[in-house]
């Protein structure tokens, strides 16, 4: 049987992106952030005033990760939490004003990323590929479920 190694492969793609990520942010002037609270900025940009437990899921951060990095981007400035008017037993969490001085450069760093990542690929070969990942992630979502 042949040895796979896409997990590897995958994992080491993550750890590489993450450094450039971080390192193109930085060179943006953005240096109080990680790529990983960067996530968290994007979800709340697709719409904010969601519950923690709705932002675990929606970054697969794990709830007590997730809560410390919060707890980081609430003290910075970019972020707040409010009580759910409907659910007094949730906290919804909201963007604050500095956020919007940092969507444009976080966007205009994805699209470098997304240009680094398909550099010589052709559009079919990167649907192909995306649409692999899309298999992978869905047969790994139904194991996390067990």
């Amino acid at each position: 049987m042949k040895y796979r190694n896409g997990g590897f492969l995958i994992s080491k793609i993550h750890q590489l992106s993450g450094r450039i990520f971080a390192r193109k942010l930085k060179e943006s002037g953005v240096e109080d952030l990680n790529p990983a609270q960067g996530r968290i900025l994007f979800v709340l940009w697709q719409g904010d005033g969601i519950s923690i437990q709705e932002l675990s899921k929606k970054t697969s951060l794990e709830k007590s990760t997730l809560t410390s990095m919060l707890d980081r981007l609430e003290q910075s400035g970019h972020l707040c939490r409010k009580p759910c008017s409907d659910d007094r037993r949730k906290t919804l969490i909201y963007l604050s004003s500095k956020h919007h001085t940092y969507r444009e450069t976080f966007d205009h760093v994805s699209k470098e990323m997304i240009r680094l990542y398909y550099e010589g690929l052709s559009t079919e070969e990167i649907d192909t590929f995306e649409s692999y990942l899309e298999r992978i992630l869905i047969n790994l979502e139904r194991h996390a479920q067990l």
